[in-house]
């Protein structure tokens, strides 16, 4: 097999930016070959960046180039981690320890040295050392945080090192051949990050950072970004008057009137979907004893993120999930095989002790309400259901306008529960039933839930924002630890398998991600308030009042406005708040018993009859 040198000097620059790595077997090196994306004959996996894998390496060796110029810049510089995103501020960020408190002012500084970083084409290579060498050899760095990620794992792992030039990391890989590749760099933002999210820890600066293959991706990139400012769902938030977050409650949302119209549509509209799919609906508590909870598996896996309260002498953990209440519910009566697929469904208010370092407007918060649900089925139920829900998923994406769906099987992680017999049958069934409804799906290794794996499904958005949402697990293992049983045909005990699955995952983050998608600008049938009624002078208040009682009646959201304000102010209003639609009322239409009517976004206003405006509007919900 060619070295890294030889196989990167038979290219030319701009090949060089097509493939980025290739794949041997299900082993990624950060090998170089000239070929389309797939298996070519000789076994090698080309990956480019117009795939996502290829954009994650792409941005993770970003991440690298930027440490080595912090590195350069700032000798005494100590690194923790530095991940690729495909959401966020940026594609990349790198944790940083450094007396010197960066500052945007120098980011131009440290983009000049990435660029030089970028001239100088290092191979990139990779050593492995034992455990013991690694340390040692960190240790004599006094990479503190380098040294606390191998004091956690096994004796046995292999730990690797990429080197560039004068710069060598941990890291796991892998990375693109060599630094040459990067066409485009740029820094985005700066925040502080307590280590691992815990203030008790030292703090770090986070340096944010985009890269492409090329400027004109670059520039196209921050075309994007000012849109997404624009359309950022906590300026919009505030605009709009859909809800706030308050420092006394963070990570917890107060919804006000509007937002919460949002909020109960969302509620009303999944009901639907799922009252034609024989769910049935229920209510659990928001607190369970900690003994519910050592039994399900959370307090051995998940405590780090529960919330705790005491009461006479009792540890009760608040529900971080739904599940084991529905498992109680299902135990409530013996229930048969006849009984079964059986689909309970909750709005259920779920809490979890995210670090205050993650919060993220609604997009991750600590109170949050899940469109949750568990089937409690047959195993030879498990690809029917699954089947169903898939093809769920993609009607209610769908409905929303989300037409890019992107698929994930996410499969054991090392802390779990349930034996490895287990996961190997829900794992094969998840895979089936993807295979069986020919989606496109890839694998993630490693990320499953502790008891069991899952289908996710991510949305792109407009902006070519990838936001996972919906979720479907395989449970083998919860049921029978809570002691799920039903009567088998045989007249024998058995236990049921549980499907976990929500479609929209929370509805605080799918309503943020709506926000954004939309601009504000939602649907009629979403909309907070569907019509503005303005009168142009008092003459005509009564008939404005008698217009909105009409619509009202009908069963649309309506707002009013007779103040003095002037017409052209009033619109300006309207046009800010964006509401769908402006009925404009003066004598003219006072007199005729019309309706002047401007749909937002529009300059003209039409007429209408009152009854054609109304039937107009519920042709828009249906």
């Amino acid at each position: 097999m060619s070295t890294y040198s030889e196989l990167i000097a038979e290219k030319q620059p701009s090949l060089r930016k097509k493939a980025l790595a290739v794949k041997v077997g299900d082993q990624l090196l950060d090998l170089f070959r000239e070929a389309p994306n797939g298996e070519t004959g000789d076994g090698y996996k080309v990956v480019t960046f117009d795939t996502d894998e290829g954009k994650m390496l792409f941005w993770h060796s970003s991440a690298h180039i930027l440490a080595q110029a912090v590195r350069r810049i700032w000798p005494d510089a100590k690194f923790d981690d530095g991940p690729a995103l495909m959401s966020g501020p940026g594609h990349f960020y790198y944790d940083i320890y450094l007396e010197h408190k960066i500052s945007e002012e120098d980011f131009a500084r440290i983009e000049a040295e990435v660029e030089k970083i970028v001239s100088e084409n290092h191979t990139i290579s990779r050593r492995v050392l034992a455990k013991s060498d690694a340390l040692a050899h960190f240790q004599s760095q006094a990479e503190q945080f380098k040294v606390a990620i191998i004091e956690k794992l096994p004796e046995s792992a292999e730990i690797s090192l990429y080197s560039q030039g004068d710069f060598e990391d941990l890291c796991r890989g892998p990375h693109v051949p060599s630094t040459g590749v990067f066409g485009a760099f740029k820094l985005t933002a700066i925040s502080g990050a307590y280590w691992k999210g815990d203030a008790s820890n030292p703090m770090l600066q986070r340096i944010y950072g985009v890269s492409f293959p090329d400027n004109k991706m670059l520039k196209s990139y921050i075309q994007r970004l000012e849109e997404a400012k624009k359309r950022d769902h906590r300026k919009l938030g505030k605009e709009l008057e859909l809800f706030h977050i308050e420092p006394t409650t963070p990570g917890m949302v107060y919804w006000h009137p509007k937002g919460y119209t949002i909020y109960t549509e969302l509620q009303s509209y999944i009901r639907r979907k799922l009252a034609l799919r024989n769910y049935q609906e229920l209510h659990t508590p928001t607190i369970a004893d900690k003994t519910l909870w050592e039994k399900s598996g959370h307090w051995e896996v998940f405590r780090e993120n529960m919330f705790f309260t005491e009461s006479e002498e009792k540890i009760f953990a608040v529900k971080p999930m739904n599940c084991p209440c529905h498992v109680t519910v299902f135990n409530q009566g013996l229930k048969s095989y006849r009984d079964l697929p059986l689909r309970l469904a909750e709005f259920g208010s779920c809490h979890r002790n995210e670090p205050s370092g993650t919060l993220h407007g609604l997009m991750r918060v600590r109170a949050f309400t899940q469109d949750d649900a568990h089937i409690f089925c047959t195993e030879e139920q498990i690809q029917e259901e699954v089947a169903n829900f898939i093809d769920l998923v993609r009607e209610v994406y769908t409905d929303f306008g989300f037409n890019d769906i992107l698929v994930k099987l996410s499969t054991r992680p090392e802390k779990r529960v349930g034996t490895d017999e287990n996961w190997d049958r829900a794992e094969k069934a998840l895979e089936v039933a993807l295979d069986t409804k020919k989606l496109d799906w890839e694998l993630n290794p490693g990320e499953g839930a502790f008891y069991g794996p899952k289908i996710e499904f991510s949305l792109r958005d407009c902006l070519d924002r990838v936001w996972q949402c919906g979720t479907i697990q395989v449970d083998f293992s919860m049921p029978g630890r809570l002691g799920a049983e039903y009567v088998a045909s045989d007249g024998s005990r058995k236990t049921p398998v549980m499907l976990h699955r929500a479609v929209f995952g929370s509805l605080e983050r799918f309503i943020g991600i709506l926000i954004e998608e939309y601009a504000g600008k939602f649907p009629v049938w979403l909309s907070p308030i569907q019509v503005s009624i303005l009168s142009v002078n008092e003459e005509v208040n009564d008939y404005s009042k008698e217009i909105e009682k009409l619509l009202k009646e009908n069963g649309f959201r309506v707002e009013l406005n007779i103040s003095s304000d002037k017409i052209g102010y009033k619109i300006r209003e309207w046009t800010q708040k964006k509401i769908n639609y402006a009925v404009v009322l003066g004598a003219r239409e006072k007199d005729g018993r019309e309706l002047a009517v401007r749909e937002r976004g529009e300059q003209e206003t039409k007429s209408f009859q009152i009854q054609e405006f109304i039937d107009l509007l519920k042709s828009q919900l249906k």
